[in-house]
């Protein structure tokens, strides 16, 4: 006689044992018809699952991010089914669920094309419109490798010969088709009905070059159809805001193939980069920072001593010489300690704040690589602060209120929060663990902040705080985190003298509030579309004359707003007025200044701002008056 505790508390009890579906059919038949799938004592489980004791459960429906999850690994199936029908010799892989979507690896003899895509999409809505119950199966590990060996899935097989002997493995079975699959999985397949194949792409089987390279399907899937359109207008607007594309137009930098991963900078761009790096040089200094510089490459000696090297040497550029092998920095931390030991410490010093501008280079697979946002060679606003135990919660909960209040200068409002926590490779004893956890959790109580906690998602050396910006079409991007560590400082014999004159090792907080100053490049790009707002655009106004006899006043008023700080560029060429204001519309500048014989004969400047509008005449005064106005504002239109 189970009893079953909803989420509200309240409690149903049954004479028999009663599936996930069962209670939700005693609660009502909407909420059975929407049922996807229960959280059974925490365990996500099939609709079909039976309750034989006293449970808490959860009806998932598609209105949890849950059941979202599990339409979309349902539908991942519901493409390898259409695939087996139209393509039989085809062997499935893996299918796994993806942000926003999912996909499908397969082992065929020829590429798929954009026609046979058409066609699996059509079959899996005809498989969905059928409504085919999805059951589930448990069977020993050797009988499973057996089914599928029988079958001729030899990638199945070989999967499932990776588990323990032990072990039993769930398969799931829909019409003629079977899976290999932990679930859970929506009861039927008609509860796919939103759904859409989005490409075509190579993977190598397991991710290991040495294998043989399979074909991904990419797809889509949501709980409702507004969703779909809602996400396929978010790829279009990310595709016009693409910062390769961009940087291209607005003529900020380019990558070429004998620098994999590296960024050269064009002028624009670089102005850009010295407009955002100086900002952050005043951050640092008006919040007791001291700017340091380390070393670009260093003997291995000191990564070993650090960890770096047994948890990240994969991920190193080395070097040697004079037989000695040396990495060039993936990171800067290490560097920050060797300044730090250089002289001996008293507690009065600490908290003790070092920042950096650190260049670091780790070496990327060629595969990862993605313009701005996933580079080799790149720049962090590094920082790390030395400090007590007793001035961690002080410390995290200043860094908290500084890094939001940079990113709403930036433009970005919407801001979440996670805390990652120890992951399965690390150093230090499960006690410093514990102390590092229950320290940043302090601080984010004492900030007022509501954060998600991410279990094994920590850096190997301490749990850290995560800070995701949501840029103008809603995608988040992770770039501010700040760490506690005490691990590190020990290891490479960091020590200051306390109160009592005994020696003791101080905490070592690791913080960047941009993270890779590329990388935050390119999301500014993409989410302003190429149009940054006035205080961090690289050209602020562009100064066109309508023809030569304005030359030498269009010099002077380009001089006279230099020497006021604003960035501006003079064009100068013998070209129609209309075709010079068409051309610079494309860069995207803030505003065009434009300077005729009526200009000239009353000391003006005609002024049309990016949207097109006409501010009609200013005196130059006025005009630079206006750009500081905006600038303090810091207005992001």
């Amino acid at each position: 006689m189970p009893i079953i505790t909803l989420p509200d508390g309240s409690q149903r009890t049954f004479d028999t044992p009663v599936t996930v579906a069962g209670v939700a059919l005693s609660i009502g038949a909407g909420l059975a018809r929407a049922t996807l799938a229960g959280r059974v004592d925490g365990r996500e489980v099939d609709a079909s699952y039976l309750i034989e004791q006293d449970a808490q459960l959860s009806i998932i429906t598609d209105k949890d991010a849950a059941g979202v999850e599990i339409i979309r690994h349902s539908t991942a199936h519901l493409l390898a089914h259409a695939v087996k029908q139209l393509f039989p010799d085809a062997q499935v892989t893996i299918g796994p669920v993806i942000e926003e979507g999912f996909f499908y690896d397969f082992s065929y003899h020829r590429p798929f094309t954009p026609e046979d895509l058409q066609a699996i999409e059509k079959r899996m809505s005809e498989l969905a419109k059928s409504d085919m119950p999805v059951t589930r199966k448990v069977l020993p590990r050797d009988e499973a490798v057996e089914y599928f060996k029988g079958i001729n899935e030899h990638y199945k097989a070989e999967i499932i010969e990776s588990i323990p002997a032990d072990q039993d493995v769930s398969l799931y079975t829909e019409g003629d088709f079977t899976d290999l699959c932990r679930g859970p999985h929506v009861p039927s397949t008609g509860k796919l009905k939103v759904f859409k194949l989005m490409k075509l792409a190579g993977a190598y089987w397991r991710g290991d070059s040495k294998n043989e390279m399979l074909q991904r399907i990419y797809g889509t899937a949501w709980a409702k159809k507004e969703e779909l359109e809602e996400y396929l207008h978010r790829l279009e607007e990310a595709e016009k805001r693409d910062h390769r594309k961009l940087g291209k137009l607005l003529d900020l930098f380019h990558m070429q193939d004998e620098a994999p991963g590296m960024v050269f900078w064009h002028p624009k761009g670089w102005a850009l980069w010295q407009v955002i790096e100086q900002y952050m040089r005043r951050v640092y200094c008006d919040n007791g920072y001291q700017e340091i510089r380390c070393p670009q490459i260093i003997d291995r000696v000191l990564w070993e001593k650090s960890g770096h090297w047994e948890h990240f040497k994969a991920g190193m550029f080395t070097t040697e010489s004079e037989k000695h092998e040396f990495a060039i920095k993936p990171m800067n931390c290490p560097g920050h300690i060797q300044v730090f030991n250089s002289d001996l410490r008293s507690y009065r010093e600490l908290p003790l704040r070092y920042g950096e501008f650190g260049s670091c280079h780790r070496n990327e697979p060629s595969g990862g690589l993605h313009g701005l946002m996933r580079v080799r060679g790149f720049v962090q606003d590094d920082g790390h602060i030395f400090c007590t135990e007793d001035q961690i919660e002080a410390e995290v909960t200043a860094f908290n209120a500084l890094v939001l209040k940079v990113y709403r200068d930036f433009g970005f409002h919407n801001v979440s929060v996670k805390l990652a926590l120890r992951p399965e490779s690390r150093v230090g004893s499960d006690d410093i663990w514990d102390k590092s956890e229950l320290a940043l959790r302090s601080a984010l109580k004492a900030s007022g902040l509501v954060w998600e906690e991410l279990p094994g998602e920590g850096a190997f050396y301490g749990p850290k705080i995560e800070f995701h910006i949501k840029d103008a079409i809603g995608r988040s991007w992770q770039c501010g985190t700040i760490q506690v560590d005490f691990s590190m400082p020990g290891r490479l014999g960091a020590e200051f003298v306390d109160e009592d004159n005994t020696r003791k090792v101080p905490v070592m907080l690791h913080r960047a509030i941009l993270g890779s100053l590329e990388r935050f490049i390119g999301i500014l790009v993409e989410n302003h579309a190429g149009a940054l707002p006035l205080w961090l655009a690289p050209v602020q106004c562009v100064l066109l004359n309508i023809s030569q006899a304005q030359e030498e006043y269009a010099r002077e008023v380009n001089q006279l707003l230099l020497d006021s700080g604003i960035r501006v560029q003079l064009d100068l060429r013998n070209e129609k007025i209309t075709y010079k204001i068409r051309e610079h519309s494309l860069q995207k500048l803030p505003y065009q200044l434009i300077v005729g014989d009526k200009e000239v004969s009353g000391r003006l400047i005609a002024v049309r701002t990016r949207s097109g509008e006409d501010l009609g005449q200013m005196t130059i005064d006025s005009l630079v008056e206006r750009f500081k106005a905006e600038i303090k504002s810091g207005s992001t239109v």
